[in-house]
């Protein structure tokens, strides 16, 4: 699914965010992406998402070599890539339905069709009820659960998560993290960054740990 092979990303001002790093992830698979602030976790999860590209070597997902996909194909690949952030990025005017459907309008899917997956992807994070609501109404936990429904809205393969639980309670974290697991469970790959080490360690997954742009630790608990 995703496979780095001597990939270095350098910033003309900031120097190497990334150095010589390969791992390899498997379909399927749910692993932890941990590490200092500044060690590179952010930059990894963007050229997986093909936000960036890397410098030096291969970023393999699947199948493709992202750092020479043509820009035509860009689309396609970020159509199989969910991704969610930590400050949820939703759009402040526009209802949760609105937010939660801009993928899959986005990719041209029929009005039927969107009202059909976005109801089955809040009816994923427990927010079925809520699609008129504005985001400005809801908690941090809901509006999180918001970026997560849109992430997962067109069934891609694989989710990528840069710090989801970072502004959020322990109890709404491993509710979020509940969340994660059961995508797991029903194949979706994902890899997820964080800093919150005693929330990682509970739970049985694959953790990578990155020390200023370098693989310091492949451990599984």
């Amino acid at each position: 699914m995703i496979r780095f092979k001597h990939v270095t990303k350098r910033y003309p001002q900031h120097g190497d965010a990334l150095k010589n790093l390969s791992f390899e992830l498997k379909p399927g698979e749910m692993a932890f992406l941990t590490g200092h602030s500044g060690a590179g976790k952010s930059t990894l999860l963007r050229l997986i998402g093909l936000i960036e590209r890397p410098t030096r070597g291969q970023v393999i997902v699947n199948g493709r070599n992202l750092r020479h996909l043509p820009t035509r194909k860009i689309p396609l690949h970020r159509r199989e890539v969910g991704m969610i952030f930590q400050d949820h990025r939703l759009l402040i005017d526009r209802t949760v339905f609105d937010n939660v459907a801009l993928p899959l309008v986005a990719a041209g899917y029929r009005h039927k069709e969107v009202g059909r997956r976005v109801r089955a992807a809040l009816d994923q994070v427990g927010l079925l009820g809520r699609e008129w609501t504005l985001p400005i109404r809801l908690s941090g936990g809901e509006q999180q659960r918001v970026g997560i429904a849109r992430a997962i809205v067109a069934r891609p393969p694989l989710v990528l998560a840069d710090e989801p639980t970072g502004n959020l309670d322990p109890e709404l974290s491993r509710e979020i993290m509940g969340l994660f697991e059961r995508l797991h469970q029903v194949g979706v790959t994902l890899l997820i960054a964080s800093h919150d080490l005693a929330l990682i360690m509970g739970l049985p997954y694959r953790t990578l740990t990155l020390t200023s742009g370098s693989l310091s630790g492949d451990t599984r608990t």
